[in-house]
Formats: structure tokens, C-alpha cells, sequence
């Protein structure tokens, strides 16, 4: 057994993200396991870049209103409880919604010989402020983005 010590939180740069976000590293794993797992925080507004994984990445939303769009999807609201899933190479985003915060778990594998993840442009604010899929038409949408 292992006990980790806790990292100190750290600031989301400007190259991956749009505002204010904040992450703590939960897990990052060593072989065999290459799991990772932060606890992402955005302030009302923020969000992170155009991105895909190589492998693809989970998220789990525990707090607050947001936002996720797949490359040539809707803009789909999320909230507290809603877990998306991104398959591998899959270009996205996701953040808090214009009025509210929003925290979620970001849960992904790296691969053994590639890099984790590709970052691409910042996402408009065109993209961003895009009307949101409506709760009740979305909620499959939600569990099955991509």
C-alpha cells in the first residue's frame, strides 16, 4: 500500500484554458496503471480548450451547472451527477456554464507510447455561448457523447 501525499492545487494555464480553473491531481499512475484522475474546478464562464485523449476520458460532474460540446455537436448542459464519456481521439470541451461554477472529476488513461492528450484552439466565445441542448431532449446525448 501507498499513501500519497496530498499536491498542492495549481492554477489551469492560459494555453489549455479559458478563465479561471483550478486542479488537484488525484491519481496519476504508474505502470501497470496509467489511470489519471483530477478534480477540475471552473468559475462561472471558464473552460478548457479543444482537446481529444488518446484513449478517451470520463467525466463525472459532483457540483454545479456546465457545459460539454463534441467537434460538430450541440452545446449539451450538464450538472451535478451526469457522467460523459469522450471516446479515444474525440475533439471536445467542457466547463462551467456562464452564471455558475461547475467541479468534476477528469478521468483518463495514457497510453504506453503516445502522448495522453492533443490540445487544439481556445473555444470561442461563439462556440461557448451557443444555446444549450434543452435538459429534457439531452439527457441520452449526456451518457453517450460522440
Amino acid at each position: 500500500m501507498d499513501i500519497q501525499p496530498n499536491q498542492p492545487t495549481a492554477k489551469g494555464g492560459p494555453d489549455m484554458f479559458t478563465g479561471d480553473v483550478w486542479l488537484d491531481v488525484i491519481v496519476r499512475g504508474e505502470e501497470p496503471s496509467r489511470v489519471r484522475v483530477n478534480v477540475v474546478r471552473f468559475a462561472p464562464g471558464a473552460r478548457n480548450a479543444w482537446h481529444a485523449h488518446a484513449v478517451g476520458q470520463t467525466i463525472h460532474v459532483t457540483e454545479g451547472l456546465g457545459r460539454v460540446q463534441a467537434r460538430g455537436g450541440e452545446v449539451i448542459e450538464i450538472r451535478a451527477g451526469d457522467t460523459i464519456h469522450t471516446p479515444p481521439r474525440e475533439w471536445h470541451w467542457h466547463g462551467a456554464a456562464p452564471d455558475h461554477f461547475m467541479t468534476h472529476l477528469a478521468i483518463w488513461e495514457a497510453p504506453a507510447d503516445e502522448p495522453e492528450s492533443e490540445w487544439g484552439d481556445q473555444v470561442t466565445d461563439a462556440e461557448y455561448l451557443a444555446q444549450p441542448t434543452e435538459r429534457q431532449t439531452a439527457t441520452r446525448d449526456v451518457k453517450e457523447i460522440g
